[in-house]
């Protein structure tokens, strides 16, 4: 469980340092007063709202019959007949989020600006073209062996590759609206501060699929999402600076999110993977990225502190 917990503190942490980032440039045209207010508040909205409530409506999705609160305390129940269920219709949400997660993993390693930490990366980079062939053959792939395991099964592939192409456009927009924020003297603090939490709102989506490689426990999934979360508020105010000079940890925190992806695949599948291999993952991909990281800042001189 502990186990668990942290692997789920370290993945949120590293796959939203993009949005903390974001989040420092935006805040850092804000008054103090909302700066506080972001950091405090914010919590409560980015913690207790968006963590809270979206593993929940991913387990409602999953099992409709349930109903919305229904599938809340669902998650803390220890009603046999209900932990069948939620077994059976696990399969359905494993493909959903692996497909969503390993075609983020793709668009990164295929379109996105990146610092190469492996040499692989550049010529994959320089073949930017393939990735919609790659992923298109990739899904077309998965669905045709879901469909001879179960129908709901493919159909839920198919949901993953739409979530991911949604909030790749929402993040896309996010970007040219940052730009502008930065470019207007006119916008209000209420309106940056509502904005950056609908931006947290679009970035925690990839954590929150991404813990059910880790487990299916909700409680467990709220407590180690929302200690990273945390942990995000206080590195966007305090440390964005010095996290930003560990220029290989975003590729550490996309090697664990297609391995997660993988994962989640497999075990849909029907594939049973150790309850530990998903967080050792997790710590091998982003610890060997973060050596990666001091090595390079050695070789350029010593760390400000």
């Amino acid at each position: 469980m502990f186990l668990t917990i942290l692997g789920l503190c370290v993945f949120e942490v590293v796959s939203s340092l993009d949005n903390a980032v974001v989040n420092a440039d935006v805040l850092a045209t804000m008054t103090k007063r909302w700066r506080k207010w972001f950091l405090i508040w914010g919590i409560f909205f980015s913690v207790f709202l968006v963590r809270g409530l979206l593993p929940c409506l991913i387990v409602w999705m999953a099992n409709p019959s349930f109903g919305f609160w229904g599938s809340f305390m669902a998650t803390f129940s220890n009603d046999p007949h209900i932990k069948e269920a939620l077994e059976i219709s696990s399969p359905l949400l494993l493909i959903a989020g692996g497909i969503f997660l390993v075609f983020l993993f793709f668009h990164w390693l295929f379109l996105e600006p990146k610092e190469f930490g492996l040499k692989a990366e550049r010529f994959f980079t320089q073949q930017g073209g393939w990735f919609f062939a790659i992923v298109s053959i990739m899904l077309t792939t998965i669905i045709w062996f879901a469909l001879e395991k179960n129908t709901l099964m493919a159909f839920s592939a198919s949901l993953g590759s739409s979530l991911f192409f949604i909030t790749h456009g929402f993040k896309e927009h996010a970007a040219r609206v940052e730009l502008e924020m930065k470019e207007r003297k006119d916008l209000s603090d209420i309106s940056k501060l509502a904005y950056l939490e609908v931006l947290d709102a679009s970035f925690s989506i990839d954590g929150v699929v991404g813990a059910f490689a880790f487990t299916m426990s909700i409680p467990l999934i709220l407590l180690g999402n929302g200690l990273g979360a945390i942990v995000v508020r206080e590195l966007t105010i305090k440390g964005v600076d010095k996290i930003r000079k560990y220029r290989y940890l975003k590729n550490g925190a996309m090697y664990s999110i297609f391995f997660l992806g993988l994962i989640m695949i497999l075990e849909s599948f029907g594939f049973e993977i150790p309850h530990y291999f998903p967080p050792i993952v997790t710590f091998v991909s982003i610890g060997y990225f973060f050596m990666k990281s001091v090595e390079e800042l050695k070789r350029k001189g010593p760390v400000e502190k």
